[in-house]
């Protein structure tokens, strides 16, 4: 990585090849899509940070592990996400996932009405700035199954809460999530 990488804003076709990358190889759906920007503005309203430079990579990408694995049939293991960038190892992955989760405050479960929100929102933005959006409707079934897999996968990750909290460890190869407007700093490691 060049030494500026963490002072350079990421345009938005930067932020997209980056997402679309992870979403082409891990093959994850458009509702996974739309759990991730949920998790991604929890994370950043609950920890009181901002996207930087520095961090938006990691806030993504916790975001996205977390959706697939809960809203995806088949989710992603850590170790593949490992394969597709290749900078980073299982262990960081692991530690990622884990303080992402800590940052969330385990709060993962995406109610149906919540995912509508998103999803009604996310359309009238793509129309309003001539974007393709699929037309695939928003189901009532699809919008319950959403919200009782989160419920499943929120009860999950409650028994590993103690285990946590008690063997919380940190790794210096994880980067700094720091935001320069809030002068807050929070370690995903």
């Amino acid at each position: 990585m060049p030494d500026d990488y963490d002072k350079l804003v990421p345009d938005h076709r930067t932020i997209y090849k980056f997402m679309k990358n992870l979403f082409t190889s891990a093959q994850l759906t458009a509702e996974c899509a739309i759990v991730t920007l949920i998790y991604l503005e929890r994370v950043l309203t609950y920890a009181e940070i901002d996207l930087c430079p520095a961090n938006w990579k990691r806030l993504v990408l916790g975001a996205i592990l977390l959706a697939s694995k809960v809203w995806d049939d088949q989710a992603v293991w850590n170790v593949d996400y490992c394969q597709i960038l290749k900078d980073i190892n299982v262990d960081n992955m692991n530690e990622l996932e884990r303080q992402y989760l800590v940052l969330l405050q385990f709060n993962i479960n995406v109610p149906s009405s919540v995912y509508a929100k998103y999803y009604f929102d996310l359309r009238t933005l793509a129309e309003e700035n001539n974007l393709a959006f699929t037309h695939e409707p928003l189901t009532k079934e699809k919008a319950l199954k959403l919200e009782a897999m989160s419920s499943m996968c929120q009860e999950k990750y409650k028994d590993m809460v103690q285990l946590q909290v008690t063997n919380m460890r940190r790794t210096a190869s994880v980067d700094n999530l720091y935001s320069p407007s809030r002068k807050s700093l929070v370690i995903l490691s």
